[in-house]
Formats: C-alpha cells, structure tokens, sequence
C-alpha cells in the first residue's frame, strides 16, 4: 500500500464537524484506492492561500514531514488550481494530488464496462487538460497558419492537442452508447414496465439491497463506490408483480462536476423511474448530511418529483434507538425478513400509482389470466361456480395496453 499523507484546511463557513467529516471521508477514499495513511496535516484559514492552498507555515511544517515520513503521495482535500499544483510539486518530494483526482482514480478502478471505462476516460482528460503547466498565450497559438507560425509545437501543445482529440473521439463513441441506453429506456417504457432506482450516499448499502430483491450476485463490498456500472434486474413483488429495478454509481460530497457531466447518462436511470428508493446508512454519524446531499443531486438531474420511499438501512449497526420518519422503512439489508419487509413497502407504492380493478374471465383464457399475473397488482383469485368464470381483483395502471381489455373505457381515459 502507498503510504499518504492528508492535508486539509478549514474556513470560516465549516463547521469542526463537516470538516472532520470530510477529512475521515477522505481517509475512507484513500483507503479505498489503496493507500495508507500515515499522517494528517489541518490547518484554519481564513481563506484558501492562492499560491499553495495552505500557508507557508503550514507548508514548511508539512515538507518536513514529507521528508522524514518519506510518504509516497500526498493528497489535498479540495480540487487544486493549475498553479498550485505546480507550486506544491515544486517544493515538495512526494507526487501531490487533490480529492477530485482521487475519486477519478478510484472511478478507474471499477469501471468495468465499456461505458464506465470511457466516461472515466472523458472525466480524467477534461480534470488534466487545464492543470497542463507552462500555458502561454504565444505557446497556444503555435501551429501553422498566418500570423501563427513558429518554430513547431511543443511537447505541451501536442500533449494538449491529443487531449482535446481524445476526449472529442470519447464524446463521439458516448453518444453511441448514449443512444444505446435510450433505445433500451424506450423500449421499457412502450413495454409499460414499471421502472424503481436505488439511488443513495456511497457505502450506504445499495448493491446488497440490489442483491436480495433481484436474486442477483453483483460485487458488493465495505468501500466506497464498490458499484460504478449501473445494473438492471427484474424484481418481482409479493402479489407476482414483475417491475425494474437499477443500481446506480453512489453519490459523496463535492463530486467533481466533470464526473457529474461524465455520469449523467448513467445516473439519468433516477430521473426515469417510476419509484426512487433512497438508501440511507442509518448507522453513519453523518446521515442526515449524506441524505441532503442526495437529495440536491436528485434534485440537480430532474428527479427531485418522482415518488420516493426512504430506506433506512444497516440498523443491525444501531447503537441507539431510532424513529423511523413517515413514508420510509428501517431495515437490514442482511435479513431476509425485513427484505421482505421491503417488497411490500414497494409493492404499495406502486399500487400508489394504479387503480383498482374488477374482472371476470373463462378459464380458457389462460394468456390474459398470465398477463394479469405478471403485468398487475393480482389481490385475489375466485373461481364463480354459477358463472364457470375466476374473478379477478387488483390494481393496474391506467396506461397499461393491458387496462383497455379489463376495464370500463372511462377508467382508461
């Protein structure tokens, strides 16, 4: 493991608790990514120092210590400007890098797709393409043409010309796969399928709820973004009701905007669902920061509207009691009994968006009694001895090509 060094500065409008938080989280990170940490170096400000983030006692104090400790990186807990990057490398022995280029590289790491690996890709060369030292105006222009020529390029400009390339030909492959998932969306949509999200904080537990309401074996780990590729599975409800549900990239923090701009077409499986469930690590010391800065991503990809239960999960790590709020569960995503708990909770928000129905059909009918199986909420099942007919009760959704054969033309309009 790499040995590392931490650095972070807290200013006015940070409390000692978001701070220390944030600095634990950024340990938590680096753990992830596989480092070690071995020391930690804070600092109050007023405001950040321009040239090298922090002052230059603090700087003195930490290039001793990156000279007897001997770390292999240190890392700033905020995004660092072209300048002081430069300035930091200058002065001190160890490779420096910031918050955003440790999510970034622990995003590279997880990727597994071919979407996954080409927005990493995209969102690494757009964070690198202005921390490029040694920008000059007279420098940029050099490239052939009138009044622009010069000696040749240098090794800057053609570093910075492949970039821009590279990510120009990323974008273009994005949109294929963009067009892809849309292809997919659509098609799950004309098939009325009812779509769920789990959205939540990294580390909150999202892939093993995944796991127990699909059935599926996807990675799951104690580490934050252990899931980066969104998957979707079939869940089916307690009454035999078969819906989608997807696990997405947990959110954290201070996500780089260009992961954001990067993620957007994955995380975009939240803005068209028909149900959120908002995965809530109920055991963390920071639950309610982490449930705010959910809520403000949801709310920053159009998804703030859609319907939404709260899951509170891990309350087998409880140390105290805990009231749970309305609309939301408290469960342990390790029971089976609370999994089931669950099911039921989902099954009621999606009666929430349906309608009853009544109807009675021959037992010859085999194919729309199946359908009324799988694509409704099926609540009971009789057989009318006088009518030689079942009755059917349940819920349906009004838009459902399967609403126009079972109910009255007035309940479909």
């Amino acid at each position: 493991m790499e040995k590392v060094i931490l650095v972070g500065c807290q200013l006015p409008h940070h409390s000692d608790q978001a701070f220390n938080s944030s600095m634990e989280e950024l340990a938590e990170l680096t753990d992830t990514a596989g480092g070690e940490v071995i020391s930690t170096v804070v600092q109050k400000r007023q405001k950040i120092d321009v040239g090298t983030y922090i002052g230059k006692g603090k700087l003195d104090e930490l290039e001793a210590l990156d000279k007897a400790l001997e770390p292999s990186t240190i890392i700033f807990n905020s995004e660092l400007t072209p300048g002081q990057l430069g300035r930091l490398n200058e002065k001190l022995e160890a490779k420096v890098i910031d918050r955003t280029q440790l999510i970034l590289d622990i995003f590279a790491m997880r990727a597994l797709s071919r979407e996954g690996k080409l927005q990493v890709e995209l969102a690494q060369l757009q964070y690198l393409l202005p921390k490029l030292s040694g920008i000059g105006t007279t420098l940029s222009r050099l490239g052939g043409g009138i009044g622009t020529r010069g000696p040749g390029e240098t090794k800057l400009e053609t570093d910075r010309r492949y970039i821009r390339k590279r990510i120009s030909d990323i974008k273009k492959q994005l949109e294929t796969v963009v067009h892809h998932r849309e292809r997919y969306r659509e098609r799950r949509h004309q098939n009325d399928q009812f779509q769920i999200a789990l959205v939540g904080y990294t580390n909150a537990g999202k892939s093993t709820i995944f796991n127990q309401l699909t059935e599926e074996s996807t990675f799951e780990e104690n580490q934050l973004f252990a899931t980066l590729d969104p998957l979707t599975r079939r869940l089916i409800c307690p009454n035999g009701f078969v819906s989608l549900v997807s696990d997405t990239v947990g959110f954290i923090q201070d996500l780089p905007t260009t992961l954001v701009a990067a993620f957007r077409s994955t995380l975009e499986e939240a803005s068209r669902a028909d149900l959120i469930l908002h995965v809530i690590d109920v055991s963390s010391t920071d639950m309610l920061q982490h449930e705010k800065t959910v809520n403000r991503l949801l709310d920053e990809l159009g998804a703030g509207h859609i319907p939404s239960l709260k899951v509170f999960n891990k309350k087998d790590q409880l140390a105290t009691s805990f009231i749970t709020p309305k609309d939301s569960i408290l469960i342990s995503a390790k029971s089976g009994q609370d999994i089931l708990r669950l099911k039921d909770r989902i099954q009621e928000h999606i009666i929430d968006q349906m309608i009853p129905y009544r109807v009675k059909l021959p037992s010859n009918q085999g194919h729309l009694i199946d359908q009324l199986k799988d694509k409704t909420i099926l609540m009971s099942q009789t057989w009318i001895e006088s009518d030689e007919q079942f009755e059917f009760t349940g819920y349906i959704h009004p838009k459902h090509p399967l609403a126009g054969k079972i109910l009255p033309p007035m309940q479909t309009e």
